[in-house]
């Protein structure tokens, strides 16, 4: 399939395209380069009802420079008027109900039989030795039965 041209002719602020192939052209107007190409679509389905053509489109001759136009036109955010702001509530001072805050938390629920953790261990208390370290407990047995390093 021949590819189809789309030339685009700025005028002010309008733009002028032309799209042509398969033995036809036609002519629109758009407001923009951005709805000059949205127009292009358009302009080539009526040409080729069926499938997806090759479209070349074209600024001054240049493919190229329509590129460039199209983008800078799509990346710029347009000027925008500052924005108002209304006048705060604070200045028409309305009486808000206080939020009420209940004493206690509410009770959570209790925990299914495979969710609990098992029970906490309790700390030791203050002065109170480990068994394991007694006279008379396997590892306090264990130390005595192992010899001092030899002096060198």
């Amino acid at each position: 399939m021949e590819p189809i041209m789309a030339i685009y002719v700025q005028e002010d602020d309008d733009w002028t395209i032309t799209v042509s192939g398969l033995g036809k052209s036609l002519t629109a107007r758009a407001p923009g380069i951005i709805a000059a190409r949205d127009r292009t679509d358009q302009l080539v389905e009526k040409l080729t009802p069926e499938g997806r053509p090759t479209v070349v489109h074209l600024l001054n001759g240049s493919a190229l420079e329509f590129t460039a136009t199209y983008m800078t036109a799509r990346l710029t955010r347009p000027q925008m008027p500052p924005l108002e702001v209304p006048p705060s509530p604070a200045s028409t001072k309305q009486e808000q109900p206080e939020a009420v805050v209940p004493d206690k938390p509410a009770p959570k629920p209790p925990l299914p039989q495979g969710k609990r953790l098992p029970k906490a261990v309790e700390p030791r208390k203050p002065g109170s030795r480990s068994k394991k370290n007694e006279p008379g407990s396997a590892v306090s047995a264990a130390k005595a039965a192992t010899p001092p390093a030899a002096a060198r």
